[in-house]
């Protein structure tokens, strides 16, 4: 697995697999990444104490980015009654903040290759940090919006640098499952960062409740620098804006990575748009649920935890595109369940999306990391570009189309999202099985 770093004063070679597929299972897709890569003894394995260590410190830095990205997403109908605006105005607190991080991710990503993926880590988290310290104090709507726009810029040195940092730093075998554990890092946050932020608002506020994300998220942080193990194999490069713009051009020019960024989108419209607007909707009748109960239901993330972390399981029995396909068809199951007007239906539709979209982001992200032959960390970044773009885009269209035509027309939003992922995913199954039948003839030619 040739290092990552080294791409930024380099030509970038990128391509798909020969079967433009990861089903063909990832152990002979990394047996040979290994030979071209730093001696095997450098990177870590799942059985040694530094292992365990950095996927301790991934999970706290994962749980402090998700608890800080969405620490106002349950708190938006006690923004919008405090401050006087609408549903789509507050959801901008939410989409601002995503929306800087998808646009900063690649820059970030650069800063990467030549200062490291644990300095850059670092300081993301410290400012981030920083911020939320000072987003309760926000006197209106538009200093809220305009601190966690910054915030989000922020948090952008986070993602594309851990996968990078895995993708360098863990053996090839262990890859899907370390990446699932800083994903389920990512689903616990969201989750513990939202029902605190319920409880502490229906006590004292919502501006206590930002409040509390910060102090939880500066705990983590202070546990990720302690624990994350130095990098064995990173080689820094030089920061050259053309080899970077060769090396993102290879990576969008390869068709299979242009299809997992899409389907990262995809699936994040969905949790977005869900999320952002499902308070709205568990506050008003039938529901007339207290805010703290409504920051409660986000313990369904424990599902996601659950799901990502088992993505690499489910990568092996069904290959890559049949968990793409079984994660949009628990998503839109999901999604029409939750068209309920009991409770109980409701959950259990949240349950299955929030199943569905991790698993999908921990399969379409670790293809990306094992597709990128060279210069991963921008092929992470453009992901996480990709992604989070689709979770601004989702919380903001989401919002709009529940205040022009309830939580019905949400989900039809969601369904389109789906039925996208479907149609990609279906594409890719039939290029790939081309490509197969075409080496078939020539191998019998």
């Amino acid at each position: 697995m040739p290092s990552a770093s080294t791409t930024a004063s380099m030509p970038v070679v990128v391509g798909a697999e020969p079967s433009d597929s990861f089903d063909s299972s990832v152990s002979a897709g990394s047996s040979g990444a290994s030979a071209a890569a730093a001696p095997a003894d450098t990177r870590l394995s799942p059985s040694s104490p530094a292992f365990r260590r950095m996927s301790l410190a991934l999970f706290a830095a994962g749980m402090a980015a998700f608890a800080l990205l969405y620490s106002t997403q349950a708190l938006l109908p006690a923004i919008s009654a405090d401050l006087g605006v609408s549903a789509a105005q507050a959801s901008w607190t939410v989409s601002a903040a995503t929306g800087a991080l998808a646009l900063f991710v690649l820059p970030l990503s650069a800063l990467s290759e030549r200062f490291g993926r644990r300095t850059l880590m670092t300081y993301s988290l410290v400012v981030a940090v920083g911020v939320a310290l000072l987003v309760p104090l926000a006197p209106n709507v538009g200093w809220l919006i305009a601190l966690r726009a910054v915030q989000g810029a922020a948090l952008a040195g986070l993602p594309a640098s851990a996968m990078a940092y895995l993708a360098e730093e863990v053996r090839p075998k262990a890859l899907i499952a370390a990446i699932g554990l800083f994903v389920a890092g990512n689903s616990i946050g969201g989750m513990s960062g939202r029902i605190v932020t319920g409880w502490v608002a229906q006590l004292w506020g919502w501006r206590a409740a930002l409040a509390s994300v910060a102090l939880m998220a500066l705990v983590c942080a202070v546990l990720f620098r302690l624990l994350l193990p130095r990098a064995r194999n990173f080689r820094p490069g030089t920061l050259n804006p053309r080899v970077l713009a060769k090396t993102v051009g290879g990576h969008l020019s390869d068709p299979l990575l242009r299809r997992l960024y899409a389907i990262g989108a995809l699936f994040m419209t969905v949790f977005g748009a869900v999320y952002t607007v499902i308070g709205y909707r568990l506050v008003e009748a039938p529901f007339n649920l207290p805010q703290g109960v409504v920051g409660s239901i986000f313990l369904v993330y424990l599902v996601g935890t659950l799901s990502s972390a088992g993505a690499g399981r489910l990568v092996a029995r069904t290959g890559r595109r049949g968990a793409l396909y079984l994660a949009g068809s628990t998503t839109a199951a999901g999604l029409l369940l939750s068209l309920s007007d009991s409770l109980a239906g409701v959950l259990a539709g949240l349950v299955l999306i929030t199943a569905g979209f991790f698993a999908g982001h921990a399969v379409a992200s670790s293809s990306v990391s094992h597709t990128a032959k060279s210069g991963r960390a921008q092929a992470s970044a453009l992901y996480q570009s990709a992604y989070y773009l689709g979770s601004s885009a989702g919380g903001t269209l989401g919002a709009m189309a529940f205040h022009a035509g309830g939580w019905s027309a949400t989900v039809t939003l969601g369904l389109l999202a789906v039925a996208g992922v479907a149609g990609i995913t279906l594409y890719g199954t039939r290029c790939a099985r081309a490509q197969r039948r075409g080496s078939l003839v020539v191998a019998n030619s």
